[in-house]
């Protein structure tokens, strides 16, 4: 009798620790997704040195030449050109050592034709109404109002001409928005409001968390302290 019910007890404990493990596993960033952010925030830093690292390990992970492209251009749009351009060019010379050592790296799709039909400025709107799952105002309040051609700026170039590219999946460009975001500091409310977007694409809390952790071991503790103080405030909104 003892010896069923000590077996009993394995197997229930050996349960409960796959279902743990299962959870963690469900939960964790993948090894891609992790590239993503440490390639996007040294890049945003200006940091070629350790993005050569980067770069290197997201390949090694499986993100192909024309993700990480995508990554590189995107970042434009939150960093600016200089970064953008040095990190494309920071990419090459990897490309380039990688070739020499005998290593192929997988190219990956080419991003498809963008449907051009209807107004670029609606299309955009109707994107960020996607991803922040609130209409938009008719009228426009705040920055906008305050600069209007801002507001034609956001919705017709970076939420129609580049979230409508699909290379990346809207979950990925939400992690390169917020690592951006982290890693340029002092961006509290466009990182707050991009955090909710990750929730509104599918990334859970756990993730997101992880996310600060990346974001610490990859460019430091300040920038992982400010990001975890603005996802906790996130989280606890949506509670």
């Amino acid at each position: 009798m003892k010896a069923i019910l000590l077996l009993i007890a394995i197997v229930g404990i050996t349960g409960n620790v796959n279902a743990r493990q299962e959870m963690t596993t469900e939960d964790a960033l993948s090894h891609k997704e992790q590239s993503i952010i440490s390639i996007a925030a040294l890049t945003a830093k200006g940091d070629p040195y350790e993005l050569k690292t980067a770069l290197n390990t997201g390949l090694d992970a499986g993100l192909t030449v024309n993700e990480i492209k995508e990554v590189l251009v995107h970042l434009y749009a939150y960093c600016g050109f200089p970064r953008s351009i040095r990190g494309l060019q920071t990419f090459m010379q990897v490309l380039d050592e990688r070739k020499t050592k005998g290593i192929a790296d997988s190219p990956g799709s080419d991003a498809s034709p963008i449907d051009q039909t209807g107004s670029k400025y609606e299309r955009g709107k109707r994107i960020l109404e996607e991803l922040t799952k609130t209409p938009q105002p008719e009228i426009l309040t705040g920055y906008s109002a305050f600069a209007p051609v801002i507001d034609i700026f956001l919705k017709e170039h970076l939420f129609a001409d580049i979230f409508e590219r699909d290379v990346l999946t809207c979950i990925q460009r939400e992690l390169v928005t917020i690592s951006v975001m982290a890693a340029i500091g002092n961006a509290e409310p466009m990182l707050r409001s991009h955090l909710s977007i990750c929730l509104n694409t599918g990334l859970t809390p756990e993730q997101l968390k992880q996310f600060v952790t990346v974001i610490k071991a990859t460019i430091g503790k300040r920038e992982a302290r400010s990001a975890h103080k603005v996802l906790e405030e996130v989280l606890k909104n949506k509670q």
